[in-house]
């Protein structure tokens, strides 16, 4: 059982690794999508960090894969709120709700390219 749990849980480098995607990925979409900004490198991996945090949190709580296609149009419209409510969070980071929206859906698509999960 133990070890089933550790196969689960990303190790240090794994979780380097995602955030590192993420980053990448948030600076892609910032490039493409109008009305979603991020300021630079360190703003897109401390952004990574709160999307990932936040992300945790609702599925902690509310029992929801907040991935954009994690769970249909309700996992779609909590990633596209999470990624809205990082700009709170994080200075440098700027997404109207269309951004949000359309940030959401092309994060989805790179997630469905890119192995593993990574929103």
């Amino acid at each position: 059982m133990a070890k089933e749990m550790d196969e689960r849980r990303p190790g240090i480098l794994g979780l380097i690794i995602r955030i590192i995607v993420n980053s990448i990925v948030l600076l892609i979409v910032s490039a493409l999508v109008p009305g979603f900004f991020v300021a630079g490198w360190g703003t897109a991996i401390l952004a990574a960090v709160v999307i990932a945090v936040l992300d945790y949190l609702v599925e902690m709580v509310f029992k929801i894969d907040a991935t954009p296609f994690g769970r249909g149009i309700t996992g779609f419209i909590v990633a596209a709120i999470i990624i809205y409510l990082t700009q709170y969070f994080v200075a440098g980071v700027t997404v109207t709700m269309w951004g949000a929206i359309i940030g959401a859906l092309l994060i989805g698509l790179i997630n469905l390219i890119i192995p593993g999960r990574v929103m």
